[in-house]
């Protein structure tokens, strides 16, 4: 009986964690979609030297889209957790000059690994 229970709080931890990043991913990528210019400040200046704000708002977008897809379909979901707490390191490294707006990113890293080490390679 108790081994369920814990099974179950696993699931259940999984969920969350994969909800929460998926909520946060979407908001960012719809959001800047919708409304690039309000974007475009943390986008780093040594990739905008090179690509048009705009055009890198909408990889951006898409690169966040696609790891909320990933999300929800669940394959490989512990690489997929050790993405998104990648994609927040780099956005806190390359905008640590905003870490005020940034420091609630440093709780979606944790949350990134935490679905690193939780999860198996099998779909959740």
């Amino acid at each position: 009986m108790k081994k369920n229970k814990t099974i179950n709080n696993l699931w259940y931890t999984k969920l969350a964690l994969r909800l929460g990043l998926i909520i946060v991913l979407a908001y960012a990528g719809i959001n800047s979609l919708l409304q690039p210019i309000d974007w475009v400040g943390y986008l780093p200046s040594i990739l905008t030297h090179y690509i048009a704000a705009d055009t890198l708002i909408k990889l951006l977008s898409i690169y966040e889209l696609i790891l909320v897809a990933w999300l929800i379909i669940g394959r490989f979901i512990k690489y997929c957790g050790l993405v998104c707490a990648l994609t927040f390191v780099f956005i806190v490294i390359f905008n640590f000059s905003q870490l005020l707006i940034t420091f609630r990113d440093i709780g979606l890293i944790f949350m990134g690994l935490a679905l690193y080490f939780i999860s198996k390679d099998e779909a959740v």
